[in-house]
């Protein structure tokens, strides 16, 4: 009988199984994928935001600032990469000063105390690259940018380091009340809990139901993101927005936190049976076109990769968070965006709830928050020559595996031995970086896969996410192609 079960290893999942574990309190968390941060988690903005956006009558307009303002003391103790940079919604047009004073306003609702709206050549000054017609901004001075994916492994894997257990390829059938606690049916396995926690993404909806009525539904929203190579996001220093519209902040151009330029996302209402992570040239171009509005200082033929991203958006247009008819269920359902920036003020709220719902949360004395970091952040890359130099070594820590993104073979021994299972390719490359560089895997995925081969015994299955889904992406040479023939048709 465990204390919590928690549907769902998302960054919501995961957040909360972390800041559970610091009380002794037995935790399981179950995920219907093959790896923790397989859902909207790995495929988002990655931005930390500043929480003016979001009305302050809505949930997510309350917590976004106290997520926020947890996020460099998470990263120093969790090592999962997070720099503040700033963040500027940007307007061209003289008569939408209004709307950015009305986003500053709302922002002091939510807390902050860092907004200003700056002029022309304020602007200027901060971002050299910018659109030069810009006329004012709304800068957010704590906003910034995050690796969401590797938050979401460190958060999992300081939460199993405390005590919690983490059970995968686990999808949830059906979910009994029998006397005091919850029967939790997977195709494996049955689990029993006094709590259980609803933060199954996509799904809630209908894991809300296995046990209450009908009172929310959950929607996807896909959004489509142009990747270009390392060092691109030199190009900005902040994040940047274009003035929002009811469907999401608009396009952003931003650098991430290893420094790519990253464009999107465009947001379009999707069918759950149509639902696919594809990606489509012509909504490509048209991010394109239209980061192109913020700064000129792109390169198509830079572009390394294209992704979509899926969010949650529930028909109450809020997060749904918080205790059901069902006494010891909690939802934490429809978070989309800020749902990242939102996640530790969310784990707080759950773990008040718990405790309201009659959880005794007694403090672990061999807690630990610390985990260390598999790669080290802002590591100087060495010349190629150098690099070359390390690529045929004999089995070793110093090889070289990854020539793009200079990972090594001791970084990879490290990242498959940290207590969740391994078992396909992608896993390694969302720990690593390893095909993450420009080459996107074709030279140092057999090599990694063979290390990983060696050290666990298992065969690792080598195809990619996008492979076992059946999606598929567009590739540089189509993107680079495409933005050549609109060009020369314009």
């Amino acid at each position: 009988m465990y204390d919590v079960l928690i549907i769902g290893a998302g960054i919501e999942g995961t957040a909360i199984a972390r800041r559970l574990s610091r009380y002794a309190l037995s935790i399981a968390l179950v995920e219907a994928a093959n790896d923790v941060a397989m859902g909207s988690t790995k495929a988002n903005s990655a931005i930390v935001h500043g929480g003016y956006a979001e009305a302050n009558a809505k949930l997510k307009g309350r917590v976004c600032y106290k997520g926020r303002v947890q996020f460099a003391q998470l990263d120093k103790e969790l090592n999962f990469g997070f720099r503040e940079t700033g963040s500027l919604v940007i307007t061209t047009n003289e008569e939408d000063l209004p709307k950015l004073e009305a986003l500053l306003e709302n922002g002091k609702l939510n807390g902050l105390d860092d907004l200003s709206i700056l002029n022309h050549d304020e602007i200027m000054e901060l971002e050299p690259n910018i659109n030069p017609e810009v006329k004012y901004a709304l800068y957010c001075k704590g906003a910034g940018v995050c690796s969401p994916y590797e938050m979401a492994i460190a958060l999992a894997e300081n939460a199993i380091h405390n005590g919690a257990e983490l059970f995968l390829n686990s999808p949830v059938t059906a979910i009994e009340k029998v006397d005091d606690h919850f029967v939790v049916h997977t195709p494996d396995k049955d689990f029993e809990a006094m709590y259980v926690i609803n933060a199954a993404g996509l799904n809630s909806d209908k894991v809300d139901q296995m046990v209450n009525e009908p009172t929310f539904s959950v929607h996807p929203r896909s959004g489509e993101y142009v990747l270009f190579a390392a060092g691109t996001g030199s190009a900005l220093n902040t994040v940047v927005f274009q003035m929002p519209s009811k469907m999401g902040k608009g396009i952003l151009v931003t650098s991430t936190y290893h420094r790519n330029l990253l464009l999107g996302p465009d947001a379009i209402d999707e069918q759950a049976a149509d639902l696919d992570r594809s990606t489509h040239v012509e909504r490509l171009y048209k991010i394109y076109k239209e980061g192109l509005n913020t700064t000129t200082v792109m390169d198509p033929s830079k572009f390394i990769r294209s992704f979509t991203g899926l969010r949650a958006v529930s028909s109450t247009d809020d997060f749904v968070v918080g205790t059901t008819p069902t006494k010891g269920f909690i939802n934490v359902a429809g978070i989309q965006s800020p749902g990242l920036t939102s996640s530790p003020a969310i784990a707080d709220m759950v773990t008040d709830l718990l405790a309201e719902e009659g959880l005794s949360l007694v403090d672990d004395p061999n807690y630990d928050p610390y985990r260390a970091p598999i790669i080290k952040k802002d590591k100087e890359m060495l010349p190629m020559a150098e690099v070359n130099k390390l690529l045929n070594l004999e089995s070793c820590p110093e090889k070289m595996i990854c020539r793009c993104e200079q990972v090594t073979e001791g970084t990879i021994i490290d990242a498959i031995t940290r207590g969740i299972p391994i078992n396909t390719v992608d896993a390694v490359k969302r720990r690593t970086r390893a095909s993450m560089g420009f080459c996107q895997g074709a030279f140092c995925r057999p090599r990694f896969t063979e290390v990983v081969e060696r050290e666990l015994g298992i065969k690792l299955d080598t195809r990619t996410d996008i492979e076992t889904e059946g999606d598929t992406r567009v590739t540089r040479q189509e993107f680079v192609a495409y933005c050549k023939a609109q060009e020369a048709a314009e």
